[in-house]
């Protein structure tokens, strides 16, 4: 479950885990689209600006991208659109969470998240 605690609003009850190269690499490429009850939960090593930097390539539907520091606070958020290059985080990031487009309207920047 994906939880806003600043706000107490459950964002979503299924998260997908993305913490392997080969999870991470595959993403939503390739996908018929996503519930809005359902996130891709991105980890990473360590925080920083490029290695939370996503592509919308064979991304066929726009996305609700968050980016959250290692205290999981929201630093950035975006809707991606298909096919573009990339979208990178304004301030370094150590998770990023991708989902449906009503997710931009529930979380702001400083908003803790917890899953």
């Amino acid at each position: 479950m994906l939880k806003n605690l600043t706000s107490g609003e459950v964002l979503a009850r299924s998260v997908v885990r993305c913490d392997t190269f080969w999870k991470r690499g595959r993403g939503l490429m390739f996908r018929r689209g996503l519930a809005e009850d359902e996130v891709y939960l991105f980890v990473e090593g360590r925080e920083g600006v490029a290695q939370t930097t996503i592509h919308m390539f064979f991304v066929f539907f726009p996305i609700a991208v968050v980016w959250l520091d290692r205290e999981r606070r929201v630093v950035d958020k975006v809707l991606a659109r298909p096919f573009r290059p990339f979208y990178a985080p304004r301030r370094p990031a150590q998770y990023y969470v991708e989902g449906h487009p009503a997710l931009l309207e529930s979380v702001q920047e400083g908003d803790e998240l917890g899953f």
